[in-house]
């Protein structure tokens, strides 16, 4: 028998996932592939249609009844590229009808909430604040990509962890270990900041996310020029959702995103902030790929249950 179902794709800077949902909220099949952020993946839709085509193939016999697609440097500076790119796949594996194209803001929040409206602070690749109400961002903070913000990003670490290190290497700044820990992730030789120059021009970007737990690690380990690192990205998440949400904060829900607000010396910090800060006890998102599947549902007519066992599903959608 066929099975009706709603799609929901998340696409960052340095994976696109795909979850096939029936329409009480079981998972059916996953997918995924590499990045698909608008401003620093090599090929979106590419990465699009090898999400979804791994993904539906894993389905059986399906009927798609529409699709989510939460992609990161999809707001309004690229919402028409990311409409493109996502219509392309789309297109190209013939699923019938046009599927809803957003950032990943809306969707975070609704993988981590069935509410209509409410505070989402994530801390991944990027990073960004933003209220949500009936799906659309109604206020945001930052989210601006690397170059311009992401402040409390895995990036915006890195970058911060990279120049703390050249200044190290020069005298102009305090000896960290992350000298050594940089080296090494980078697979270059400790010490040299040429070396270190090559080798971050030689990555996109959403890449160097891949020294934030480095940072993470020698924080805890007592280096100081670290924790100063850490501390610093907690405080500008807490700025930001302070930023965005309404007075109180906590009136709807509050829910935490990303890889680095899972868990973590920033995930503590923030966590601990918006207690001490405002008396909130965030909810954590689950993949952000079901909040864009649990907005599918709800867009193909399924019941707001449906979204709930969508999140409360053990079916995990792979890294």
């Amino acid at each position: 028998m066929t099975e009706q179902v709603a799609i929901g794709v998340d696409a960052g800077g340095t994976s696109t996932r795909c979850a096939v949902a029936a329409l009480d909220g079981r998972v059916l099949a996953t997918g995924r592939a590499g990045g698909a952020n608008q401003f620093s993946s090599s090929d979106p839709s590419e990465a699009f249609e090898t999400a979804l085509r791994s993904a539906l193939e894993a389905s059986g016999d399906v009927a798609v009844r529409g699709g989510v697609f939460g992609v990161a440097g999809a707001s309004a500076a690229g919402h028409e590229t990311a409409l493109r790119t996502v219509s392309q796949a789309w297109r190209a594996l013939e699923l019938p009808g046009q599927p809803y194209v957003t950032d990943d803001v809306a969707t975070a929040f609704a993988s981590g909430s069935t509410a209509a409206e409410g505070t989402v602070l994530g801390s991944g690749t990027g990073a960004f604040a933003a209220y949500v109400r009936g799906g659309e961002v109604v206020h945001r903070c930052d989210g601006y990509g690397w170059l311009l913000g992401d402040e409390g990003s895995a990036v915006w670490i890195a970058l911060a962890a990279l120049r703390s290190v050249l200044a190290d290497i020069d005298g102009r700044g305090r000896s960290t270990r992350l000298r050594d820990r940089v080296a090494a992730t980078l697979g270059i030789v400790p010490g040299d900041a040429q070396e270190i120059i090559r080798a971050v021009h030689q990555r996109p970007p959403a890449e160097l996310g891949v020294l934030a737990p480095e940072v993470a690690c020698a924080a805890a380990g007592g280096d100081s020029v670290a924790s100063d690192i850490v501390t610093d990205a907690a405080g500008r998440l807490l700025t930001n959702i302070a930023a965005v949400a309404p007075e109180p904060m906590g009136a709807s829900p509050v829910v935490c995103a990303g890889s680095l607000l899972a868990s973590g010396p920033v995930a503590d910090q923030v966590h601990a902030g918006l207690w001490e800060r405002h008396g909130v006890v965030p909810r954590t998102a689950s993949e952000g790929v079901l909040g864009a599947a649990g907005m599918a549902l709800r867009a193909a007519g399924a019941s707001p249950e449906a979204h709930t066992a969508l999140l409360e599903s053990t079916e995990r959608v792979p890294d």
